[in-house]
């Protein structure tokens, strides 16, 4: 399994820069430290905290459809997906081309003290894990990629969200049990609005 830097670094380091970045949960703090604090996030990095949980997909969604010459890029938690699984579905009939969802899989809610989601092993009665990559497929997604190694993930990242969208990714992340909750950077209309006037001032 890979760490939840290891896994955003391919994002960092393959993202354009007219690309929309929707961080939320654990991504959205290592997100923060990543760019240097809340001082360093570009305009369109959208730090969706505080959030209602599991709407990330939903605004990527949004921002995806509202600006179809941009790539949007939601980085949720597993958690957070599961409490939105039906999002998956109205993305699909969407079917916007610009959007790439990635699913950081560590198989607990990490911010509120790493207890075990509903599709952890530990928890299910028969011990197996949910398949990401199955479930995705099954609502429509024609691009759909799981990585469990950081090497792997760092290969192929720029390949997997350049595919035709909507893409899905499921990554394997080791759990941080000592990594603090993320904070927002900033009051939350604030910031929605300095997107908004980001989106509309810059050239996509």
């Amino acid at each position: 399994m890979m760490t939840t830097e290891e896994a955003l670094g391919p994002v960092r380091s393959t993202r354009r820069a007219q690309d929309v970045v929707v961080t939320t949960m654990s991504p959205a703090k290592v997100w923060i430290d990543m760019c240097g604090g809340p001082a360093g996030l570009g305009p369109l990095d959208f730090v969706f905290v505080p959030s209602c949980m599991s709407h990330a997909t939903s605004v990527g969604l949004g921002l995806a459809l509202a600006q179809p010459k941009r790539r949007v890029i939601v980085c949720n938690g597993d958690g957070s997906m599961l409490m939105n699984l039906g999002s998956l579905v109205t993305i699909t009939t969407a079917a916007p081309d610009n959007l790439a969802v990635i699913v950081f899989d560590n198989g607990v809610y990490e911010v509120t003290g790493s207890q075990p989601t509903p599709a952890a092993p530990s928890v299910r009665a028969d011990a197996s894990p949910v398949d990401w990559g199955v479930m995705a497929q099954s609502c429509g997604f024609g691009s759909v990629f799981r990585y469990s190694t950081a090497r792997e993930w760092s290969i192929h990242a720029a390949h997997a969200l350049s595919s035709p969208g909507p893409v899905f990714i499921a990554l394997d992340i080791a759990v941080d049990r000592e990594r603090p909750a993320p904070k927002s950077p900033g009051p939350a209309a604030a910031r929605a609005r300095a997107l908004m006037t980001a989106l509309m001032s810059s050239r996509a």
